[in-house]
């Protein structure tokens, strides 16, 4: 499955592509859109869909997903976020793509184990993943990358999850990895 990962910003949107199996994982490609803060706001948001409509007509993506707004301190900001998510939504159902979207703690607690972690943190683990030599960069395209591992991880959890539903225990990424190797690859 190849899934297409989107960090939506009104100046800087992340994008990130994988391919995956549900249990490894290849990048395929990773960036930011960069536009002006001075620009006017619809041509930030024209700029967005025609850079994420061709990105994504590009990667030869299965699905999209999109990291979704869970809350803002300011709400001029939250309503400038909400119209990037919008467009990038659009440019992912014009591209006939089934769009799913996650909050940050959701990203977060899938890719690093910690529904509160650090952009480095959330970096680190995007390039453990994927096996990169060196993190992401700007934060922005390992964001979208989390956004996609998330996805990759959770497609794979809904696959599995009737045949071993985790123990109390197991809910977490640092008791799952201190499992004895059979238990952790039960199917």
């Amino acid at each position: 499955m190849r899934v297409f990962g989107i960090d939506p910003g009104s100046t800087r949107t992340g994008y990130g592509c994988v391919d995956t199996d549900g249990t490894r994982h290849r990048l395929v490609t990773c960036g930011a859109l960069s536009m002006s803060s001075k620009a006017v706001l619809a041509s930030r948001l024209q700029t967005i869909y025609v850079g994420l409509s061709r990105l994504i007509r590009e990667s030869g993506a299965d699905c999209v997903v999109v990291e979704n707004l869970f809350h803002a301190r300011n709400v001029r900001s939250a309503l400038v976020l909400g119209h990037a998510r919008g467009v990038a939504v659009l440019a992912a159902v014009e591209a006939g793509l089934p769009v799913v979207e996650y909050t940050p703690a959701e990203i977060k607690q899938a890719v690093v184990g910690y529904g509160r972690a650090e952009k480095t943190q959330i970096q680190q683990m995007v390039k453990l993943l994927l096996g990169l030599a060196t993190a992401p960069s700007p934060h922005d395209a390992a964001d979208a990358l989390a956004v996609a591992l998330c996805h990759a991880h959770s497609a794979r959890a809904a696959a599995i999850g009737a045949a071993v539903p985790p123990t109390r225990r197991e809910r977490s990424w640092r008791a799952v990895r201190d499992l004895p190797a059979a238990r952790r690859s039960a199917p």
